[in-house]
C-alpha cells in the first residue's frame, strides 16, 4: 500500500475541526507509564484508514485476510483491499486483534524505542526525529497508540502523515502525465515519419520511371536519327521530340529536388524523436528511482533500506535553483541517505557571489534546467570546471528527478572504487 494517509477530505475534516474526541480513548486512569498502548478497535475510525494504508503492505493484508477465510483475498484489487482491512479494523472479535498482533510485530522495532517516551513531549520528539528520517510507517503506528499521546498530538501526527503523501502523488502525478504526453507525441510523430517515408518511396519510383522513359526517347531518337537519311526527319519532328524531352527533364529534376526537401524533413524528424525517445527515457529513469524509493521505505527497516540503496557516504550536495518549497524535502532526503545538502536559489534572492564559496565546500552540484537562470548556471559551471567538481543538470525541479541524480552520484561513485580495486 502506498506509503502516507489515505483518508479522503471528510475524514480528514472530522479529526482536525478541533471538536472533541468522541472515538478516540484517552481517559483511562493512573499516569501515561502505568496504562497500557491503544488498540487499533480502540481508536476514532477516522484513523484506521490511515493506520492502514501508512503501517501495513498489501502482502500483509492479503495474508491478513486470506487468514480470516476471505474467499478472493488473493485476487482481489487493491482499493477493495484496503477498504476490507479498515472494515475489521474497528471489530475487535472481527479480525482486528489479528490486524494488532500483526502490526506490533511488523513495528516491534519502533515501538520499543517509543516506550522509552513518558510525556507527551517525549513522544512528540521522538516522531518528529523519526520523521525526519524518513522513518514513516513504524514511527505513526507507535505515537498514535502510545499512552501518553494526547488528541492534539495525534492530529498533528495525522496531518504531517496526510500532507506527506500529498507532496509524493503530486510529483509522481505530474511525471506521469509529462510521461503520458511524451508517448502521445511519439507515436504522432512516427506515423509522420511513416507518411514522410511512404511518400518519398513514391516520389523516387516516379524519378525512375521518368529516367526510364526518357532514356528511351533518347535511345530512340538516336536510332532514328541514324537509319533515316537526314533529308527525311522532319523539322517539327525534331522540335517536338526535343521539347518533349525538354519537358521530361525538367519534371525529372523537380521531382529531384523534391526528393531532397522531404529526404531532409525526414532527417530532422528523426532526430526529433530521438529527442523524444530521450525525454521519454529520462523520465522512466526518474520514475522507476522514485518508486525504488518508496519502496524501500515500506519495508520494516525504512532507514536502513534507504541507507543501504542510497549510499552517499557524507558527500556534500550543492542544489542550485528550483523551488524554495521543495528545498526542505530535498535536504531531509539526502540527510537519510548519509550526506548533506547545501542550497542556493539561483539569484532569486541570494547573491550569485556566494556560489564559489558553497562550490568550494560542495563534492557534487545539481540544477534543475526547467527552474534555474541561466547567469547562476553558466557561473556554476565555470567555477565546477576550474575545481574539477562533478556538475549534474536535473531534466527538472521534480523529487523524481532529484532522486534519480543521487542515483547516478551514487553510481558515479561505486565505478569509481570498483577501478581502484581492480
Amino acid at each position: 500500500m502506498a506509503h502516507g494517509s489515505h483518508l479522503d477530505g471528510a475524514a480528514l475534516r472530522a479529526l482536525t475541526a478541533g471538536r472533541g474526541q468522541p472515538d478516540f480513548v484517552l481517559t483511562k486512569s493512573g499516569t501515561p507509564a502505568d496504562r497500557p498502548r491503544d488498540r487499533i478497535w480502540e481508536l476514532a475510525d477516522n484513523l484506521h484508514c490511515s493506520i492502514v494504508g501508512t503501517c501495513l503492505t498489501n502482502a500483509e493484508a492479503r495474508s491478513l485476510l486470506a487468514k480470516l477465510g476471505v474467499p478472493d483475498a488473493r485476487t482481489m484489487s487493491e482499493h477493495k483491499l484496503h477498504g476490507q482491512v479498515v472494515y475489521l479494523a474497528g471489530r475487535r472479535d472481527g479480525g482486528a486483534k489479528l490486524l494488532q498482533k500483526m502490526l506490533d510485530r511488523r513495528h516491534e522495532r519502533e515501538i520499543r524505542r517509543f516506550d522509552t517516551a513518558r510525556t507527551l513531549e517525549e513522544v512528540r520528539a521522538l516522531w518528529r526525529e523519526s520523521l525526519e528520517r524518513g522513518e514513516i510507517p513504524g514511527a505513526y503506528w507507535a505515537a498514535i497508540t502510545h499512552p501518553a499521546t494526547d488528541w492534539g498530538l495525534v492530529q498533528d501526527i495525522f496531518g504531517e502523515v496526510h500532507m506527506l503523501s500529498h507532496l509524493v502523488g503530486q510529483s509522481n502525478r505530474a511525471d506521469i502525465r509529462r510521461l503520458r504526453q511524451l508517448e502521445a507525441d511519439l507515436s504522432e510523430r512516427a506515423e509522420t515519419i511513416a507518411a514522410q517515408e511512404r511518400r518519398i518511396q513514391e516520389l523516387m519510383h516516379q524519378r525512375d520511371a521518368l529516367t526510364s522513359r526518357n532514356r528511351t526517347i533518347e535511345t530512340a531518337h538516336a536510332l532514328a536519327a541514324a537509319s533515316a537519311p537526314v533529308t527525311e526527319v522532319p523539322c517539327e519532328t525534331k522540335r517536338s521530340l526535343a521539347q518533349r524531352l525538354a519537358r521530361e527533364q525538367a519534371h525529372a529534376e523537380a521531382l529531384e529536388e523534391k526528393v531532397a526537401v522531404l529526404t531532409q524533413a525526414c532527417g530532422r524528424l528523426g532526430a526529433d524523436l530521438e529527442a523524444e525517445i530521450g525525454h521519454r527515457r529520462g523520465a522512466e529513469a526518474e520514475l522507476a528511482a522514485c518508486e525504488d524509493l518508496l519502496s524501500a521505505q515500506r519495508d520494516d527497516g525504512a532507514l536502513a533500506s534507504v541507507q543501504t540503496t542510497y549510499r552517499l557516504d557524507g558527500r556534500t550536495l550543492l542544489y542550485v535553483g528550483g523551488r524554495p518549497r521543495h528545498v526542505a524535502n530535498l535536504r531531509r532526503f539526502v540527510k537519510s541517505c548519509g550526506g548533506q545538502l547545501l542550497s542556493h536559489d539561483g539569484g532569486m534572492e541570494e547573491s550569485l557571489t556566494l556560489l564559489p564559496g558553497l562550490i568550494g565546500q560542495s563534492d557534487v552540484v545539481v540544477f534543475p534546467v526547467d527552474c534555474v537562470s541561466h547567469e547562476a548556471t553558466s557561473m556554476a559551471k565555470r567555477y565546477c570546471e576550474a575545481s574539477r567538481t562533478l556538475f549534474l543538470p536535473l531534466r527538472s525541479a521534480s523529487l523524481a528527478s532529484f532522486v534519480h541524480a543521487v542515483t547516478r552520484i551514487i553510481g558515479c561513485a561505486d565505478d569509481a572504487r570498483s577501478s581502484r580495486a581492480v
